[in-house]
């Protein structure tokens, strides 16, 4: 494992483009532009700034297209930028792949790293070999695996006759034998069950609190994210739309709340048809009216104390609570916004 001074990972301005043959609309444009020297200049990552200090847990979204895959893969070093600066734990990693290896671990999502033919248990051992890794740290490290991701039922098994979530879970463990000081992690539980999934978070945090490892998660799961992470980046269209911690994103976006009630008895028109009103007054809205349960959502965290009287005061009672907007609909909220305004948003660097 490699110590050093300064960030795991150091992102300055870095930008990836695509050059494509130019073609119009239709089959005789198609045609045309397959025999034309024309071309376009398509970004797929623009100008990326930020850093990554050792030991960190970062989240990394976006849309499809958002640039998350490009960015993955210039970071892991199988592509070169078209502008801009990049280290991982101080290489740069197109130049230097082979020196990062013994150092990093990769998880691509449906890719496997597993050789195809050959039972689990001999692919980890070839690894250990290959990694040159310690008997002092395999025994942590793959004994932690069998045991936290229920592998010993594969071992046995060549990684071709094993599903989509056997191989996500073998794959993982394979990519954190040699405890790597920083990993990138690309939809980490894709094809897994709830409780499978719950598992594969647990030993990553695991793993992480043993070594200190730097961990890059991209997922569309965004419970990996709350789960695993601390920080978060978001994407879009290749640009850098917030870069902070899981907080700040809730408190510069997650500004509604919830407040769900139980009632003594069903509700009436004419009690919902006030409560709306009086809802609307305070600047909310009632969003759910049906038998015994009210739900209200108000965007201001001030005006809880004036919804939750106006509240009292319509119906009776029985019990109710107040929530905040959770991270998926904040995201989703974001995107939408962002579909028909595309300014910067959030913290950038």
């Amino acid at each position: 494992m490699t110590f050093m001074n300064g960030p795991a990972l150091d992102v300055r301005d870095l930008a990836k483009s695509y050059r494509r043959r130019k073609r119009t609309a239709g089959l005789w444009g198609g045609v045309k532009g397959f025999f034309s020297d024309d071309t376009e200049e398509v970004p797929a990552v623009k100008g990326l700034t930020f850093s990554i200090q050792r030991g960190e847990r970062v989240g990394l979204i976006g849309e499809n297209g958002a640039g998350k895959s490009t960015t993955l893969k210039m970071l892991t070093g199988i592509l070169m930028p078209t502008r801009g600066n990049l280290t991982v734990l101080g290489r740069i990693p197109w130049k230097e792949r082979r020196q990062l290896a013994l150092d990093m671990g990769v998880v691509f999502g449906q890719r496997p790293q597993l050789l195809w033919d050959i039972p689990v248990r001999e692919t980890f051992s070839l690894l250990k070999t290959m990694y040159r890794i310690p008997d002092s740290v395999f025994e942590i490290t793959y004994g932690e695996a069998v045991r936290r991701l229920d592998l010993e039922p594969l071992l046995g098994t060549p990684v071709r006759q094993l599903s989509l979530g056997q191989r996500m879970r073998c794959d993982l463990a394979a990519s954190l034998l040699h405890a790597p000081a920083v990993v990138f992690l690309d939809e980490p539980t894709i094809g897994l069950d709830v409780s499978v999934k719950e598992q594969v978070r647990e030993y990553i945090l695991d793993m992480h609190q043993r070594f200190k490892t730097t961990l890059l998660i991209t997922t569309h799961d965004l419970k990996d994210i709350t789960e695993v992470c601390e920080r978060l980046l978001v994407l879009d269209q290749g640009s850098l739309l917030f870069d902070g911690s899981l907080r700040e994103f809730e408190r510069e976006f997650a500004r509604e709340r919830r407040l769900v009630a139980e009632l003594k008895n069903p509700i009436t028109p004419e009690e919902a048809g006030r409560l709306g009103t009086e809802a609307a007054r305070l600047g909310g809205n009632l969003v759910v009216a049906e038998g015994r349960r009210v739900v209200l959502e108000f965007s201001n965290e001030a005006e809880t104390p004036a919804v939750t009287q106006a509240l009292l005061q319509a119906v009776p009672v029985v019990d109710f609570s107040l929530e905040k907007t959770d991270i998926e609909r904040i995201v989703a909220r974001l995107y939408r916004n962002q579909a028909t305004h595309r300014p910067g948003l959030g913290k950038q660097p």
